[in-house]
């Protein structure tokens, strides 16, 4: 990718086109061939592969310019983790809602233990649109009594935040896992933790906009969110 002032230097085709695929690829469960073909339908000839590199080059770049304009989430964090599959075998992607379903934060990580769970926590708490949280429910895994302990006692964690493991109550981050597995089923896995990496960011950064998290701009008005992503990389619309 170009330059931070100038992230399409050297692009074959316009910023419009590349962030038009971008959204759309990040939004709706449609494989790069999908797209490609999309694409041609709107006279742009660009193949998947190339449709390809630009995930990988923008879905990060669009979460970084996008987070200082997040709405904060709240206190009560319902934790759980799911299974994505990459170079044949599962790894696990950390997720975190909040009590009104907004995303708070996600992790990929190859293992599932109480390190893990702790690096997760940590990377939440650094992001600015998120708080301390007063409880945080998870499923029955012995991991996250043992990192929160160990939070508490480094102060990393407030100490008075309460866990919870109660099944039932993780529904709504278990039914937020669908909308991702729906993503990520037409591309048939991942061949590296570094792809599947970035472009779940960029899958989960466009389910904030809708999911209506941006400031000042709803869930369910594209236009307004295409016109939000064109401004974040001061594309003319």
């Amino acid at each position: 990718m170009g330059s931070g002032k100038k992230p399409f230097k050297g692009r074959q085709f316009t910023a419009e086109v590349i962030l038009w695929a971008v959204r759309w690829y990040l939004q709706f469960p449609i494989s790069y061939r999908d797209l490609e073909l999309m694409l041609r339908d709107r006279g742009v000839s660009v193949d998947h592969t190339t449709l390809f590199r630009w995930i990988q080059a923008y879905a990060v770049e669009l979460e970084r310019r996008l987070r200082p304009h997040l709405r904060p989430t709240t206190g009560s964090w319902r934790v759980d983790e799911t299974y994505i599959k990459v170079k044949g075998r599962w790894v696990y992607l950390y997720r975190a809602v909040d009590g009104r379903g907004q995303t708070i934060d996600f992790r990929l990580s190859a293992r599932r233990d109480a390190a893990a769970a702790k690096r997760f926590f940590q990377k939440t708490l650094a992001r600015p649109n998120t708080v301390n949280p007063r409880t945080i429910t998870v499923d029955k895994n012995a991991a996250y009594p043992k990192a929160v302990a160990d939070m508490k006692r480094n102060r990393r964690l407030w100490r008075f935040a309460k866990l919870r493991q109660v099944q039932y109550l993780n529904n709504i981050v278990e039914q937020d896992h669908r909308r991702i597995k729906r993503l990520v089923r037409p591309g048939l896995g991942f061949k590296s933790f570094r792809t599947a990496w970035r472009t779940l960011v960029g899958y989960e950064t466009l389910a904030t906009m809708r999911k209506g998290q941006v400031k000042a701009i709803a869930g369910d008005d594209i236009v307004a969110q295409a016109a939000f992503v064109n401004a974040l990389f001061d594309v003319a619309t």
